[in-house]
């Protein structure tokens, strides 16, 4: 199964018994699903927290802590709080169905289980998580099908271009400055191209999210979209010295003296007929990825 974006749904399975786990990676595999494992509860957060998987199939033994600690800490970080978890094991109690469902968990599953009523509720639940990730999950910015909605006004609308946004470097600083320094980066870009956008835009301004560091900004025709261009790169490469700490920034080195890593901005302007009224976001990538206009 594939995202509103085209990309294969991943799984995440946390199960410390190694034939139920390559079981499950395999068959999950096999239905064209991305499948990662771990086998011990504080790996499961760890690779949720990098990886962000779009279910997580949860045992509640584990060899260090618990599936119900595990989800209680899922559910209590920014980055998976909203992540959907179906719990898998031999616990047939009915306090233990509750206690799982009371944590947040969307469905309970016991073992022995039915491969195919398993694969059945993966699918009802991704087919769910579809209808609601149209929106990022750090930055609020529209998704998917809501940009190609807006696309397409702006491909009939001469008045009207797009300026495309691409973030550089980012995958390098979130491995030095880690992940909540990443997400307050994308939300401070997110918020100066929205009140850029606003500036310029004098109804409906509208900024979406293709991907996780490219985004697409709605803008006046002609000069005036060179000049918001101009303006969003002014802006945004003002913001950069801020999104380090002061000390890395000024010596231009990390803290244990490795380079700092550079993230830097791309910008370019696409008119009215310069937008694909085919292959939607994935033509709208290709465009923005190939030649840039800084």
């Amino acid at each position: 199964m594939t995202s509103a974006e085209g990309e294969p749904r991943h799984i995440l399975v946390v199960e410390d018994d190694p034939s139920t786990a390559e079981m499950l990676t395999s068959y999950f595999a096999s239905l064209d699903y991305r499948v990662s494992h771990a086998a011990w509860g504080q790996d499961a957060l760890e690779m949720a927290r990098e990886l962000m998987p779009d279910l997580v199939v949860l045992d509640i033994h584990l060899p260090d802590i618990d599936g119900y600690e595990v989800c209680l800490r899922l559910r209590s970080q920014r980055r998976t709080e909203h992540t959907p978890i179906i719990f898998l094991t031999e616990r047939r109690e009915r306090m233990d169905r509750l206690t799982g469902l009371e944590l947040g968990a969307v469905d309970y599953i016991t073992k022995p289980f039915d491969i195919q009523e398993l694969r059945y509720r993966v699918r009802n639940v991704m087919r769910r998580n579809n209808m609601e990730t149209l929106l990022h999950p750090v930055t609020g910015l529209p998704t998917s099908v809501l940009v190609e909605e807006h696309l397409e006004r702006i491909i009939h609308n001469p008045e009207m271009s797009l300026v495309g946004v691409m973030l550089r470097g980012m995958p390098d600083f979130s491995q030095t400055y880690g992940f909540v320094t990443h997400d307050d980066v994308l939300r401070a870009v997110s918020l100066i191209l929205r009140n850029t956008a606003t500036e310029y835009v004098n109804s409906d301004p509208f900024v979406g999210q293709l991907d996780a560091y490219t985004f697409a900004v709605a803008a006046p025709a002609g000069q005036n979209g060179f000049t918001m261009m101009g303006r969003l790169d002014q802006r945004l490469n003002e913001a950069i010295s801020f999104f380090y700490p002061h000390r890395d920034w000024e010596s231009g080195k990390h803290a244990d003296g490795t380079p700092l890593p550079k993230i830097k901005f791309e910008l370019k302007l696409l008119s009215s007929d310069q937008l694909p009224e085919e292959g939607g976001l994935s033509r709208l990538r290709e465009l923005l990825l190939g030649k840039t206009q800084a």
